[in-house]
C-alpha cells in the first residue's frame, strides 16, 4: 500500500510498467497483419551507442491513408519489423525485406531516406519486384536542396558563424532571451528555418526598438552585440522564400500525397513565392520532383510521399530511453510497437492476456543480444571483486 498517495490498491514497480509496455509492444509487433497488395513500407534506421542499426518498418494499407488533407499519425501505421544488425549494407536490408514479406505480401510502396544502405536495399528489393516503387521522402529531399544551395553559399556560413558566436556571447547575460537557437551538427540542414525565423524576428525587433520606446534590454547592449544582423537583412529574405518553397512543398506532399497531376496543383501553390533567380530555380526542381516521384502511381491512385511518422516515432523512442541510450539497444525497442497503431482497452487485455513476460525476455535476447551495459559490468567485475576484497582485508586490520 502506498499510505501517501491513498490509494486502495498496491502501485506497481515502474519495472513491472515497463514489462506491461514491452508486451503491449510485442503484441502488436507479432500479432498477423492483413495479407495484401496495397501495403506502404515505411522504412528508417536509428542508432545507438555501440556498433547496432536497427532497420524500423512501419506499415499501412494505401485504401487506409488518412484523406487528403490530413497527415499520417502514430495511430494509423502498424509495426511491421525491427530489426537491429551490426552491419547494414546493401545486401542486409535487401534480406531483411524479404524476410518480412511474408507478414504483409509484397507491398505496393516503400518510403524512405536515401541513406546508402537503404536505398540499395530498396532499389534491389524493387528490381525483384516489380509491383514495388520506392518513393524518396519529401523532408529528406527538402533538406538536400536546401543543403545545396546553403553549402558553398558564405554568406549563410558566415551569418551561421556569427550567430554561434553570438549564443556564447549572451546566453549567460540579461540579453539571453534574443540568444540564437542551437544549430545541429547532424542533419543541420533539416531545421535551417529555426535559424532563419530567428533571424527574421530579430531584425524585425531591431526595427521596432528604432521606433518604439522599448526598456526590456539594454539598447548599448543589444547594439553591440546583435546589430551585426542588420546586414544579412537581403539574405535572410532569399532565405525565406528558400524556406516558404521548401515548406509549402513539404506540407503539400504530407497532406495531400502523391497522384498524377499532383505537380500542376503544386505549381498553382508555390507561383507567387519564387522571385529570385535562385528561388525559381529550387521552385522548378522542387515541382520537377513531385511530377518524377507522382509518375511512380497508377490512375486513381494516391501514394504516401512522406517518412516523417516513422522519424516522429523515433524521436519519442529517444526520450523514452533517455539515459539508457547510452546501454545500446535495450528491450525498449518494444515500445514501438505500443506508440503505434490503435491502443484500446480491448488490445491492451488481449496483449496481457496472451504475452508472458518471458515471450518478451526470449525476444529481447534473440534480437538484442547482450546490451553495452551488461558487457561493461563483465569487464569490470573481476577488478570490482578485487577492490571488494581489498577493501575487506583492510577492515580486518
Amino acid at each position: 500500500m502506498i499510505s501517501s498517495f491513498q490509494l486502495p490498491l498496491a502501485v506497481p514497480t515502474w519495472y513491472t510498467g515497463r514489462l506491461w509496455l514491452l508486451r503491449l509492444g510485442y503484441y502488436k509487433l507479432t500479432r498477423p497483419k492483413e495479407q495484401a497488395d496495397d501495403w506502404v513500407w515505411i522504412a528508417d534506421h536509428t542508432v545507438q551507442i555501440g556498433a547496432e542499426k536497427c532497420l524500423v518498418i512501419l506499415g499501412i494499407r494505401l485504401s487506409a491513408l488518412p484523406s487528403a488533407g490530413q497527415c499520417l499519425s502514430h495511430r494509423d501505421v502498424e509495426p511491421i519489423a525491427l530489426l537491429p544488425v551490426e552491419k547494414s549494407n546493401q545486401d542486409v536490408v535487401y534480406r531483411q525485406l524479404e524476410k518480412n514479406v511474408g507478414k504483409t505480401g509484397v507491398p505496393r510502396l516503400i518510403v524512405g531516406d536515401h541513406g546508402s544502405d537503404l536505398k540499395a536495399g530498396v532499389e534491389r528489393f524493387c528490381q525483384e519486384h516489380s509491383e514495388t516503387c520506392f518513393i524518396y521522402d519529401i523532408k529528406h529531399k527538402t533538406a538536400a536542396v536546401l543543403k545545396r544551395e546553403l553549402i558553398r553559399d558564405e554568406t549563410w556560413l558566415e551569418f551561421t558563424r556569427l550567430a554561434a558566436q553570438t549564443k556564447n556571447r549572451v546566453q549567460q547575460t540579461p540579453l539571453a532571451s534574443l540568444a540564437p537557437p542551437n544549430q545541429r551538427t547532424k542533419a543541420r540542414y533539416m531545421n535551417v528555418d529555426v535559424l532563419v525565423r530567428w533571424g527574421q524576428g530579430l531584425l524585425a525587433f531591431l526595427d521596432k526598438q528604432q521606433t518604439e520606446e522599448m526598456t526590456l534590454f539594454d539598447p548599448e547592449q543589444v547594439q553591440k552585440k546583435l546589430n551585426w544582423i542588420i546586414r544579412f537583412r537581403q539574405p535572410l529574405e532569399e532565405w525565406g522564400e528558400l524556406l516558404q518553397l521548401t515548406t509549402a512543398t513539404e506540407t503539400f506532399v504530407r497532406q495531400q500525397g502523391l497522384y498524377h497531376g499532383a505537380h500542376l496543383e503544386l505549381t498553382e501553390r508555390l507561383q507567387h513565392i519564387a522571385r529570385t533567380d535562385r528561388t525559381r530555380r529550387v521552385h522548378t526542381e522542387l515541382v520537377a520532383f513531385v511530377a518524377q516521384e507522382s509518375a511512380k502511381a497508377r490512375p486513381g491512385e494516391r501514394l504516401l510521399g512522406s517518412s516523417e511518422v516513422v522519424e516522429s516515432v523515433l524521436g519519442k523512442l529517444k526520450r523514452l530511453e533517455h539515459d539508457q541510450a547510452k546501454s545500446g539497444f535495450t528491450g525498449l525497442l518494444l515500445s514501438i510497437g505500443a506508440m503505434v497503431a490503435s491502443t484500446t482497452s480491448d488490445v491492451i487485455l488481449k496483449a496481457l492476456e496472451t504475452v508472458p513476460t518471458k515471450k518478451v525476455l526470449a525476444w529481447c535476447k534473440e534480437t538484442l543480444g547482450r546490451s553495452n551495459q551488461a558487457k561493461r559490468q563483465d569487464v569490470f567485475a573481476s577488478h570490482n571483486k578485487s577492490e571488494q576484497k581489498r577493501d575487506q582485508s583492510w577492515a580486518a586490520v
